[in-house]
C-alpha cells in the first residue's frame, strides 16, 4: 500500500485555516481518498489535554520555553498516535497547524529561536515534516477585522497576545516560506471563502497526480 499524504495549512490568527483545512479535506474525500481531518495542539485525548492547558493556562500563564515544550509534547503524541498510523495505512492527513506554528509563534516570536523548536521536534517527532505546507496569507487589516469580528472582547491566552507579537509570527512564516519554496505553498487569503478554497485545492492538486 502506497503511504498517504500529508498536508498542514499554516497561518497566523484570522486567516481562515481551520474553516479551509475542513474543506480541503471534504474535496480530497470527494476526490475518493481516505481524509483524516486534525488540528494542532491537540487530535488525541493527551494533546487534546495538553492544548486546554496551553489555551487556558494555570496561574500566570506558561512562558516561552515551557510553551514550546507543551506544544512539542502534544505534536510528539499526535505524530505517534494518528498521523503516522493514518500516513501507514494509505490516508490522506490534512492538519489545521504543525510544527511551523510553533517555529513562528514560540521559537520566532516568542524568542526561544528556531533552532530550539527544529531540536524538540527532532526528539518529539522524528523531525515529521508534511508532503507541503500551505501558508494562507491574509493582509493585517484584514486580519484584525475578522478578529475583531470572531472573537470580541474575548480570546484565547495565544491569540490575545499584541499586535507586536502576531506582526512578527507572520514574518516568521514568510521567512520559512521564502526559504523553502518546494515544501510551502502560499496562498492569498483574501476574498470569499470559496475564492480561498480553490486557490487551496489548486495548491494541493499536484500531489493528486498518480493516485487514480
Amino acid at each position: 500500500m502506497n503511504r498517504g499524504r500529508f498536508i498542514a495549512l499554516e497561518g497566523g490568527e484570522g486567516t481562515g485555516k481551520s474553516t479551509q483545512s475542513r474543506l480541503l479535506a471534504e474535496a480530497l474525500q470527494a476526490c475518493g481518498l481516505d481524509v483524516v481531518l486534525t488540528r494542532e495542539p491537540g487530535g488525541t485525548p493527551g494533546a487534546e489535554a495538553i492544548r486546554q492547558l496551553l489555551l487556558d493556562p494555570p496561574g500566570m500563564g506558561w512562558g516561552a520555553r515551557a510553551e514550546a515544550l507543551l506544544f512539542a509534547a502534544a505534536r510528539s503524541d499526535h505524530v505517534e498516535k494518528l498521523i503516522c498510523p493514518a500516513l501507514e495505512r494509505g490516508a490522506w492527513v490534512v492538519c489545521d497547524r504543525f510544527v511551523d506554528s510553533s517555529r513562528a509563534y514560540q521559537g520566532g516570536a516568542g524568542g526561544v529561536g528556531d533552532e530550539a523548536v527544529r531540536a524538540l521536534h527532532a526528539v518529539g517527532s522524528d523531525g515529521l515534516r508534511p508532503d507541503l505546507t500551505v501558508l494562507v496569507d491574509v493582509d493585517p487589516a484584514l486580519v484584525a477585522a475578522r478578529l475583531a469580528e470572531r472573537d470580541g472582547d474575548t480570546s484565547d491566552a495565544i491569540g490575545g497576545r499584541g499586535a507586536e507579537y502576531h506582526a512578527a509570527v507572520g514574518t516568521a512564516f514568510r521567512r520559512f516560506a521564502e526559504g523553502d519554496p518546494r515544501g510551502f505553498a502560499v496562498v492569498d487569503g483574501g476574498g470569499s471563502i470559496e475564492e480561498v478554497q480553490a486557490r487551496i485545492f489548486a495548491a494541493v492538486a499536484p500531489l493528486l497526480e498518480g493516485t487514480a
